[in-house]
């Protein structure tokens, strides 16, 4: 389990500086199946077997979104979910953006 999922997300009203590439370095291993898109963004595809399947991990992403106050962008079809973090006050990556990531790792996908 990583330690990030325990962590809260902290609400970021702007003024906090991006994550340099060194500090997203230190992180990424906590959530190694996302993607660090441009050094700006996370990104991570979950496949699923069915419609219902994707919708349900929308669903459950969604309450925990909304729970840590920090919601990705979430686009899914049947069998196919794909989320996108970062910290949108401060147009880059946050460490709450790598704590949002390992707590959607950690939701079931059945």
């Amino acid at each position: 389990m990583s330690d990030l999922a325990n962590k809260s997300c902290i609400p970021c009203s702007g003024g906090v500086p991006k994550l340099q590439e060194d500090e997203i370095a230190k992180l990424h291993p906590q959530v190694s199946d996302w993607e660090v898109v441009l050094g700006h963004h996370l990104r991570r595809v979950f496949a699923f077997d069915d419609f219902v399947g994707a919708l349900g991990f929308v669903n459950r992403i969604g309450e925990v979104a909304e729970a840590e106050n920090h919601h990705p962008n979430i686009s899914f079809t049947w069998g196919r979910v794909e989320v996108e973090v970062w910290t949108h006050k401060i147009d880059g990556l946050a460490e709450g953006d790598f704590v949002l990531a390992a707590k959607i790792d950690q939701l079931p996908r059945d």
